[in-house]
Formats: structure tokens, sequence, C-alpha cells
């Protein structure tokens, strides 16, 4: 046996045991990691209103604290306000169930033909045997609920106190960061780090605009049907459907169902088919549009970023992909060199080059080509 074999050996061990322990520590981590990255992207949004702050003598922190309750509190203020409208609006669905139900039914009766009554139905219903299992399924599972809330509780505060310390100790962090870096590396950061604001400021100011329209569109509908609270049903649309990636836009659209369902019950059917045909207009033509201007990356780009975003971390992916990969395109254009064009009809097409010499046919344009090189080959020679 050769004399390295039996370090070879060992080093090759060491190195499996190493990348098996970073590959479990890293799946240990990776909810830690996420919330980190989330609280990353958040302190970004922020940043330039707490330099705002800052810049006109407020202490950092203190600035930090002050947009942070500023937007717990209109959050707050707001999910109350929802929140009060739709217990009132629960105890009159509750009390105007049994009118509901005799409408729908008179309605099947006279649409099919059937004789369908309101107390053969609630009687099939109370004895009949998915209640009982749904009824002992959801007393089970009010434990799991529990845990799931108070996770989802840990997990919201662990977010807001990493955001306020990249917030609070942004210029500390870039310090810290840059020390061990050399100088011409230090620049880099730094401009990585502007660039990352600009774009999050940029993405956050896009769904903005995107909730403002969806706002504005969905308050036009529910003042036409005559849904009650249709401004603050509007308001509730637009935020939660753009801020809340993947299942925003159903949670968005069940509230004002529920509401245009005490109107009329065919109003919710009606509310529900304008949620669909809004998203697939937003998805394919408002939202690429917007972005392409905003975050200053193409509508393809955007949209696959998205994609993947929610293929690699699910919904978290979908919320932080776009100014992501703004921000990636943003710091590599920086370092790719560009060539001035040439004149080449394959790139600028044929509608570019006959709008250049409309007046002349490719014959000639092919004869004027060979005269040419003729009259260099007789130069040259």
């Amino acid at each position: 046996m050769p004399r390295w074999l039996p370090k070879a050996m060992l080093l090759a061990f060491a190195l499996y045991a190493c990348f098996q322990f970073a590959s479990w520590a890293f799946h240990q981590l990776i909810g830690l990691l996420v919330n980190i990255l989330i609280a990353f992207f958040l302190a970004l949004a922020i940043e330039p209103a707490v330099d705002r702050m800052s810049a006109r003598g407020v202490r950092r922190g203190l600035a930090t604290v002050l947009v942070f309750l500023g937007v717990i509190v209109f959050f707050v203020g707001f999910f109350v306000l929802l929140g009060s409208m739709l217990a009132d609006q629960i105890v009159k669905i509750v009390d105007n169930f049994p009118n509901y139900l005799d409408t729908v039914i008179h309605w099947a009766n006279v649409t099919f033909h059937t004789n369908l009554s309101r107390v053969e139905i609630q009687d099939s219903l109370l004895k009949s045997d998915w209640l009982k299992k749904y009824v002992q399924n959801s007393a089970s599972g009010v434990l799991d609920i529990s845990a799931t809330v108070l996770g989802g509780l840990f997990r919201a505060l662990t977010v807001l106190l990493f955001s306020f310390y990249f917030a609070a100790d942004g210029p500390r962090l870039r310090r810290a960061l840059c020390s061990v870096l050399p100088p011409r590396k230090q620049s880099e950061v730094l401009r990585a780090w502007d660039i990352a604001v600009a774009k999050t400021g940029g993405y956050i100011y896009s769904r903005g605009l995107m909730a403002l329209i969806s706002g504005i569109a969905h308050y036009i509908l529910l003042e036409i049907l005559g849904v009650p609270y249709a401004a603050a049903l509007a308001c509730w649309v637009g935020l939660v459907s753009q801020f809340i990636p993947t299942i925003g836009t159903y949670l968005a659209g069940a509230l004002p169902m529920l509401l245009a369902f005490t109107v009329n019950p065919w109003y919710a059917v009606w509310v529900l088919g304008f949620v669909v045909i809004y998203q697939q207009f937003e998805n394919y033509v408002l939202q690429p549009r917007i972005t392409a201007k905003t975050v200053d990356i193409h509508p393809a780009v955007a949209f696959g970023s998205v994609i993947a975003g929610t293929a690699l971390l699910g919904a978290v992916g979908a919320l932080i992909a776009i100014p992501a990969t703004a921000t990636l395109q943003a710091f590599l254009g920086a370092y790719i060199r560009r060539y001035d064009l040439t004149d080449d009809a394959r790139r600028e097409g044929a509608g570019g080059r006959r709008s250049r010499d409309p007046g002349r046919s490719p014959l000639a344009r092919a004869r004027q080509a060979l005269v040419g090189d003729r009259g260099e080959a007789d130069t040259g020679t």
C-alpha cells in the first residue's frame, strides 16, 4: 500500500463527513435562512424612509421604530375595520340564511322541475355522515390549527426583529462587511447595496400602483352591484392580492363574494367572474408592463423570475423574485462590455432595411454591393 493512500482515504472521508454535516445543517436551518432573506428585503424596502428621517436629525434606531410603527398601525387598523365589518355581515348572513336557501330552492324547482323543500334538505344535512366526520376532524384539528397560528406569529416576529436590525444597523453592517474586503471590492459591495435598495423600492412602488388600479376596478364593480362597504372592500382586494403572493388573489376575492351574496346570491357569481378575468389581465398585461418600467426588467424576465422563485421558495420566492432578479441584472450589467452595432439586415429586420432605402429594390442593392466589391479589388491590385 502506498504511504499516501491512508492519508488520502482519511481526507476523503473527512470531506464527505463535512459535506454531510453541511447538508444536514442547511436543511435544518432552511426556515431561518428564508426568514432572514425576507427580513433583508423588507429592510431594503423601508431603508429610504429611514434614511430620510435620519438625514433630518432623527436617530436611526428611533426612525426605524417609527417607520415600523406606522406600517403596523396602518395594517392593524385596516384589518380591525374589516374584521368588524365582516362580523356584522356574517350575523346578517346567518339571520337571512333561511331566506337565501328558500330563494335557491325555488329557483332550482322552477328551472329543473324538482320538488325540493328546505326542511328535507336541512334534515338530510344534519343526519349526513360527512357532516359528522367533518365536525370530528375539526375538533381533532384544533391543536394543529393553534400550533400553525403560533408558528406563524413566531415567524412574523423573527422577520420583524431581523428586518429591524438590518434597517437600524444598515451603515454599521456595511462597514463591517467592507472592512474585510479590499478597497476595489468595497465599492462594488456598496454599489450592489444601492442597486438592491433602488430595485426593491421600485418593486414596492409597482405593487402599490397595481394595488391602486385593482382597488379602483373592483370598487367600480361593487358600486354598480350595490354591495355595502365598497371602498373598504376595494382596498382589501388591492392590498391582499398584491402583497400576499400565490393565494392572495383568492383571499382577496372571498370577502367581496361573501358580502355580494348578502345582496343577491347571483352577485357573488359576478364578483367571482370579474376577479378571475381581472387576475388574468393583471398577470399577462398589466404587471409585466408596470414592472418593466418601475423595476427596469423585461416583462418576460419578470414573469419567468416569478415562476422560478415560486418553484424554489414557494410564496416567498414569488414575492422577492422580481427585486432580486432586477438587482442581479443591474449589478451584472455594470460589468458586461458592450460594443457598437454593425449594420445588418438580419438584426434590423426587413422592414427596418426598407425604411432606410425604400426606393431601391433588392436586385439594385445586390448590384451595388457587387460593384463595390469589384472596385475594392481593383484598388487593391
